[in-house]
């Protein structure tokens, strides 16, 4: 799309930055670019860490997840964590079939093997670990509650596609972090995988669509649902030390009626159409907000 192609709507915004989490609740990999499909970002949660038992790990249980630096190459995902070898992980290769729990879904997936799996006991310091791949020929649906009639397909995302935020958002928490002598924090805190500018603080919690006009078509998403935080915007990703004041600021300006007080920050989305289609960094954005 050109220019003159730029979305309409009461918004007018711009993709400040992407981000997709390859494995669940660790590190980031910022990007230029990424593929839109169905269930997100392309390769966004497509592989989660489980115990001996298939159940999902996150950093609310061990916070050194968050030392674990991803890097996406051409074929391979490479891991990297303080004191460990690089441990690579082909985008196209698993090994056994597997069923693994998360949240309330029971769903196929394929085990790495052994060493993947010794890899994440080792640095994590939990025997038993294993290192799970959705099953694309699997299906798990985001909850009809929020979404309606549509049916949005996920992977190992805790609930839906897409997880979009604001750099006023950011920096509205900022000051008030700032403010009480606190240190500002980073985005990745809030694992979002898309980060608007242009647009005013929390606009993000109003919109009814997001139109995003890419080189090959049109993206659209729908927020759906507030994004309630549990306490891992607390970990300093850089450290894997919690402190309790980002919750803490968040508490007194962001708790949510709309879920029953919870704590919230960014919005959900799915996919409503442009599977297949790439976003990127500076792409315009359009967006109209809704009204009670």
């Amino acid at each position: 799309m050109s220019q003159a192609d730029v979305p309409s709507g009461d918004v007018q915004a711009r993709i400040a930055r992407l981000f997709v989490h390859p494995v669940k609740s660790c590190g980031r990999v910022e990007v230029r670019e990424a593929l839109v499909t169905e269930t997100g970002l392309d390769l966004d949660r497509a592989w989660m860490v489980v115990d001996s038992q298939g159940t999902f790990l996150t950093q609310r249980q061990l916070p050194r997840m968050a030392l674990i630096q991803p890097q996406i190459k051409a074929l391979e995902v490479v891991l990297r964590a303080p004191g460990m070898l690089a441990l690579h992980l082909g985008i196209n290769e698993v090994e056994s079939p597997a069923t693994v729990r998360v949240w309330k879904d029971e769903v196929a997936a394929w085990d790495m093997g052994n060493l993947a799996g010794q890899w994440f006991s080792d640095f994590l310091g939990q025997p038993g670990l294993r290192l799970a791949r959705f099953d694309p020929d699997a299906q798990r649906l985001a909850s009809k509650q929020w979404t309606g009639e549509v049916d949005a397909p996920i992977e190992f995302a805790d609930g839906f596609p897409l997880l979009v935020a604001s750099e006023a958002s950011l920096a509205g928490l900022n000051g008030r972090l700032q403010a009480a002598g606190h240190e500002a924090v980073g985005i990745e805190r809030f694992r979002p995988n898309i980060v608007l500018s242009g647009v005013e603080e929390h606009d993000e919690d109003r919109f009814d669509e997001i139109r995003i006009a890419t080189g090959d078509g049109l993206v659209r998403v729908r927020p759906v649902k507030p994004c309630s935080r549990c306490p891992i915007p607390n970990i300093d990703p850089a450290t894997a030390e919690s402190s309790p004041e980002v919750l803490e600021t968040l508490r007194a300006y962001r708790a949510d009626p709309r879920l029953d007080g919870a704590l919230t920050f960014g919005m959900n989305g799915i996919v409503l159409e442009g599977a297949g289609r790439t976003l990127r960094v500076g792409d315009a954005v359009g967006a109209d907000f809704w009204f009670d």
